[in-house]
């Protein structure tokens, strides 16, 4: 199979078709997308070293000595490691071409101005991860580290991580930081086709302050305030940025708003 062929978007966007021949698109997706991570993943497997490294940054940050502190317990943990952070760095990699073969799918069914609301949303969606995961990555990881090290030596403990524990804490945190950050994508892209407007989110401020705070207690990979609030506090000012977004795009529209 040619590369423009592979990647070639349906043409039939407006022509009903049989439901077996929609199974066969959604195959023929799900083969593509699994091709294009597990080629990523190989590449990402191959530059293991560097990613492992890449991961400690923050640590290092904090003190280059904790390095040598991490321990590896498991007997597998070497190639454990490894598969999860290459299928993570392949993920991320691949991230778009996966979003392109979904919307080939997913857009034939759409309108005109859906497909443009769905194809501005994952463009802005994506670079709102990667913001998201390196402000978390390279801000605040650093100093959740060292509060957590700090607060293990106050209760007279020896901090001394594991490798496993270390990267699946430093991964999940990472990319929870990168999903949090996609809320104004969801939020505005409902203001968009009209399911939310900006009254709404005015008068449902105090309870969507609370259902943050739980998505960022559950997306979190501890269960410590400081973490949560480091987490739902950037999450509530996004929500905050959106009512004004959001008040803007109804006034571009025509509609008439009140005052936040």
């Amino acid at each position: 199979m040619s590369l423009q062929k592979f990647l070639k978007f349906r043409d039939n966007r407006d022509t009903p078709k049989p439901f077996l021949e929609h199974i066969e698109d959604l195959r023929a997706m799900v083969v593509k997308m699994a091709v294009v991570l597990a080629v990523c993943m190989a590449g990402a497997f191959a530059f293991r070293g560097e990613l492992a490294a890449f991961i400690q940054a923050p640590l290092l940050a904090v003190d280059p000595s904790r390095v040598d502190n991490l321990q590896s317990l498991g007997v597998a943990d070497s190639m454990s490691i490894s598969l999860k952070l290459a299928f993570y760095a392949g993920l991320v990699v691949s991230f778009p071409v996966l979003l392109y073969f979904l919307a080939e799918f997913i857009l034939p069914a759409l309108t005109a101005n859906e497909r443009r609301v769905v194809l501005l949303s994952a463009g802005v969606g994506f670079g709102l991860f990667l913001c998201g995961a390196a402000f978390a990555f390279f801000a605040v990881l650093p100093v959740t580290l060292e509060f957590f090290f700090e607060d293990a030596k106050a209760m007279q403990w020896r901090p001394t991580w594991t490798v496993g524990e270390y990267y699946s804490f430093t991964t999940q945190f990472t990319l929870g930081f990168g999903l949090a950050f996609e809320l104004p994508v969801v939020v505005l892209a409902l203001v968009k086709v009209g399911l939310l407007d900006h009254a709404q989110m005015r008068a449902t401020r105090p309870y969507a302050i609370v259902v943050i705070m739980t998505l960022a207690a559950i997306i979190t990979p501890t269960t410590d305030i400081f973490t949560l609030l480091l987490m739902g506090g950037p999450m509530v000012l996004l929500y905050e940025g959106c009512i004004w977004i959001s008040r803007w795009m109804e006034k571009e529209d025509g509609v008439s708003v009140q005052n936040p």
